[in-house]
């Protein structure tokens, strides 16, 4: 219940900032079930996914009226993870609600790095070289470390919080510069939710390595095996 209430507690101060700020309905509809979606993602629950669909729908229409298309075009890679983040969750989770969270293997940080710099560079010179963006190279940065971020969320990996709270503090700024002060807003809830969820999810993930390491009673002729 006192979940719960938080919730509706953000909700309703995004409400008010969006009235405020005469925020159009396409803003509201995507910072509401935007809210939703990262608020049920941090309490592993597997709702947030359809949620999501309808959330990047949103933001699609309302970034191609600002001309942000990098982040417009972010929908579409978010949409299709959105669907394999849906999958993902719903498999090999044994007796679980959704699959058990895993950390980042070692070998897969370099790609991503390189994926980052490479995605940036030219994203950022298409945009600025053939689209009236109005900051290219940032938005294609953002836009690419939220590529990042959410496919290692869809990949159910712990880490993807951490990369979150990093795209959350920029997209304050560049949202705010552009005078999208509800979307602006939106983001620094964000931004405590995923603090939130990188906590929740490690404590969760510590907690059932744990468990499984934890070696069956000897002599214990009725115990059962442990997840894979």
């Amino acid at each position: 219940m006192k979940k719960t209430g938080t919730m509706l507690v953000l909700l309703a101060a995004m409400l008010t900032v969006a009235w405020l700020t005469s925020s159009s309905a396409f803003e509201i509809a995507a910072t509401t079930t935007g809210l939703l979606c990262v608020w049920l993602t941090a309490r592993e629950n597997i709702w947030s996914w359809p949620i999501s669909l309808v959330n990047v729908a949103c933001f699609f229409y309302m970034f191609w009226e600002v001309k942000l298309y990098a982040d417009m075009a972010l929908q579409v890679f978010f949409f299709l993870l959105s669907i394999y983040g849906w999958i993902v969750w719903l498999t090999k989770r044994g007796g679980a609600d959704v699959r058990p969270t895993r950390k980042i293997a070692p070998w897969l940080i370099l790609p991503l790095v390189l994926f980052l710099i490479g995605a940036t560079a030219g994203w950022g010179y298409v945009l600025h070289k053939y689209t009236d963006a109005s900051i290219p190279y940032a938005d294609a940065f953002i836009a690419t470390l939220s590529i990042i971020a959410q496919l290692l969320l869809s990949a159910k990996i712990l880490e993807n919080w951490t990369v979150w709270i990093a795209v959350d503090v920029l997209s304050i700024g560049m949202y705010a510069y552009k005078g999208l002060d509800a979307i602006a807003f939106l983001y620094l809830i964000y931004l405590i939710i995923a603090i939130a969820g990188l906590i929740t999810w490690k404590r969760n993930y510590t907690a059932a390595e744990g468990f499984r390491l934890t070696p069956e009673p000897a002599g214990n002729s009725h115990s059962t095996e442990r997840g894979a």
